[in-house]
């Protein structure tokens, strides 16, 4: 089975599973887009800027038949035109919470909850699997959000898209129960001025700790760019993967550009 991935921008990624077309996080506003982050369990609002253009544009993307969305709250995840494409996509799976607000098409997961999609002879089974969009207690005010592994039949290894988190060790039970091929990796190690020191995404440190606790034979970095919040520059996540001697597994994808991906690793 044909399986392609092409980096759209931030955690945005188009999929083509067979005949299986599936989207994650859509974020497909252009540059100088601002957005506002209400937080009321602090009374508070936290702006977001988007820096760079996506590699594709909604108009030319291809009909979606399903959507992977880490959760609906943030609009580095899922911003205007992201939004309003979900109406057009057959599936879109996310949080529990998520779901209720979405509506329509939206099936919601919690932490291992799995969902089968079928289109044409496709098959693939998600698994939703934990995420903490920071430090412990820090859901009342970022929000739920649920990372995906994606496994087709026959395969022997799946494929892991952790959703915006950090490494704390609930993560580790998903090496445990999964043999992950590719990795794609949420990093950027994100921070606002009204959180201080509090990181919100991993950083590369993190993630080479996180994929040598899941095993993956390659790592993919996404969310780690064109956003003013998004503080490391790729050659930090390189130099942190080589110093954890992790570096072979990295693989970062030109934006725009499909990729194929084989089981269980990712070639470039």
């Amino acid at each position: 089975m044909e399986i392609t991935a092409t980096h759209v921008g931030t955690a945005t990624v188009l999929l083509r599973i067979g005949e299986l077309t599936v989207l994650t996080d859509p974020v497909l506003d252009p540059a100088g887009s601002e957005y506002v982050v209400d937080i009321p369990a602090r009374g508070m609002s936290v702006p977001l800027w988007r820096t760079a253009d996506p590699a594709i544009t909604a108009e030319e993307l291809p009909p979606i038949d399903l959507v992977l969305l880490s959760h609906d709250e943030h609009a580095d995840n899922l911003d205007h035109t992201g939004r309003a494409l979900l109406a057009t996509a057959g599936t879109v799976i996310t949080t529990k919470s998520g779901s209720g607000r979405l509506g329509g098409n939206a099936i919601g997961l919690a932490p291992w909850e799995s969902h089968d999609v079928v289109c044409g002879k496709t098959r693939i089974k998600v698994t939703a699997t934990p995420a903490r969009h920071g430090p412990e207690g820090i859901e009342p005010i970022m929000g739920d959000t649920i990372g995906f592994v994606v496994e087709v039949p026959g395969a022997q290894a799946a494929l892991y898209i952790s959703g915006d988190t950090v490494y704390y060790d609930a993560l580790d039970e998903i090496g445990r129960r999964f043999g992950i091929g590719t990795a794609l990796l949420h990093m950027g190690d994100a921070h606002f001025p009204a959180g201080g020191d509090i990181r919100f995404s991993m950083n590369g440190q993190a993630a080479a700790a996180l994929a040598r606790s899941l095993g993956a034979r390659s790592v993919v970095p996404i969310h780690y760019e064109s956003w003013a919040h998004l503080t490391e520059k790729p050659e930090e996540v390189t130099a942190a993967f080589d110093d954890a001697g992790l570096g072979g597994l990295l693989r970062w994808l030109d934006p725009g550009r499909p990729y194929p991906i084989t089981w269980p690793t990712l070639t470039v």
